[in-house]
């Protein structure tokens, strides 16, 4: 059976919509799976709906000449009078040559007549190509890597998936069944969270399939991006893998990999649009001793993370611990906030704090990510108070103490 993704209701409720529906996300998150799960909806509706692929080079080659001639591949079953609405569900529409031109054409002439609903690869694709133009004619929905929640729901645990929400909305819930979300957990840390992966119940074809991702997928990415360095490109990707929660000095990364500070820059934006990586600001408010630029860097998957480093130890034996908790909180915050509503703080003398987060343009509260409660010391960050004592700091880590100092990462 067909796993549902937590999008897929958001989507479905925007195919009543007028603007086209633009799927973007990672290589193999899901999107051609949601797609035709939207198809299938559609069609079980009544409704006059065709799924087609901008793989298919018969199809490609014809609506590159022309957007009209999407209508050799498909009936026309309206009318003058707009009795019927067609829908069109297109898979990896960024293959097209002018994706843009296609669409703003079609939403144009026929208006409401046509439904588009397309799914893109690559950021990379629709940042380039898919123009101002479009402004008012879409609405970009981002499928990602499976959230924890949705991961246990793919792992066939619906009844720890329903834990993990009492754990998230009350703090003070104490569940019996913690350690067999902890097993869940640490697995999820280790192989992260792309569907097929997770699917998978072997652990050695698990790590296949992320080397596949890595060998295969990735390179399709460098590819069609235009990378001239592959090597490089990928002893990037590494060195970055070895530093997720460390400042990215882009320098220093050009020195080490014998390329220009342009080129680095070039890669590091690749690596952004096509989904793997998020590079996260500083907070500040311009005083003199926050004056870092330089961002930190996450990774989108931590399966993928792994695989570049060839590391898959079980999580209780690792020395990463303690970074592989921090990307996973980032991408948890990134989930409650938004992207641009995370930041970290750090000043001249290396006091830091691992997250500030926004709510509302709001400034909600900052967090330090530790492993155990044992690794605190709140004298710390007695500069951060000191700063911004409307601030609140909370401790989140994975191995509490009676101390109770902390919150625990699972009810973040």
């Amino acid at each position: 059976m067909i796993k549902e993704r937590n999008l897929l209701s958001k989507v479905v409720n925007h195919l009543l919509k007028k603007e086209y529906t633009i799927i973007i996300g990672a290589r193999q998150t899901g999107k051609t799976t949601l797609l035709k799960q939207l198809f299938q909806i559609c069609k079980n509706n009544g409704d006059s709906c065709y799924f087609l692929s901008f793989e298919d080079f018969t199809i490609l080659n014809s609506v590159n000449q022309h957007p009209e001639n999407i209508f050799k591949f498909v009936e026309k079953t309206f009318d003058n009078q707009f009795t019927k609405r067609l829908f069109l569900f297109i898979d990896e529409i960024q293959y097209a040559s002018n994706p843009t031109n296609f669409l703003k054409y079609l939403y144009d002439i026929y208006e409401e007549k046509i439904k588009i609903v397309a799914t893109g690869s690559s950021a990379f694709y629709i940042d380039k190509r898919f123009t101002d133009s479009l402004a008012g004619r879409k609405r970009i929905f981002h499928l990602k890597q499976l959230n924890f929640s949705e991961y246990l729901h793919f792992r066939n645990a619906d009844e720890l998936q329903n834990e993990l929400k009492l754990l998230r909305n009350n703090e003070d819930y104490i569940s019996i069944k913690r350690n067999d979300i902890s097993y869940f957990f640490e697995e999820y840390l280790c192989f992260g969270s792309y569907p097929a992966v997770v699917l998978e119940n072997d652990r050695e074809e698990k790590i296949e399939i992320l080397k596949e991702l890595k060998n295969s997928f990735l390179k399709k990415d460098i590819s069609e991006a235009g990378v001239l360095y592959e090597h490089k490109f990928l002893q990037l990707m590494v060195l970055l893998a070895e530093q997720i929660g460390n400042l990215v000095n882009k320098n220093e990364l050009a020195n080490t990999l014998g390329i220009d500070n342009k080129t680095i820059e070039n890669y590091l934006n690749i690596m952004q649009q096509s989904f793997h990586i998020s590079l996260v600001p500083p907070f500040n408010n311009n005083l003199r001793k926050e004056i870092t630029k330089m961002p930190k860097i996450y990774f989108h998957d931590l399966g993928l993370r792994n695989a570049l480093l060839n590391r898959f130890e079980n999580f209780v034996l690792r020395n990463d611990k303690g970074a592989l908790l921090e990307n996973y909180a980032y991408i948890r915050f990134v989930e409650l906030y938004g992207k641009d509503n995370v930041y970290f703080w750090r000043t001249a003398n290396q006091n830091e704090v691992d997250f500030v987060a926004k709510h509302n343009n709001i400034k909600s509260g900052a967090y330090e990510i530790k492993y155990s409660e044992k690794n605190i010391n709140q004298n710390k960050y007695k500069i951060f108070n000191e700063l911004y004592p409307e601030i609140p700091l909370t401790f989140i880590t994975y191995e509490t103490t009676d101390n109770l100092i902390s919150k625990s990462i699972l009810n973040l």
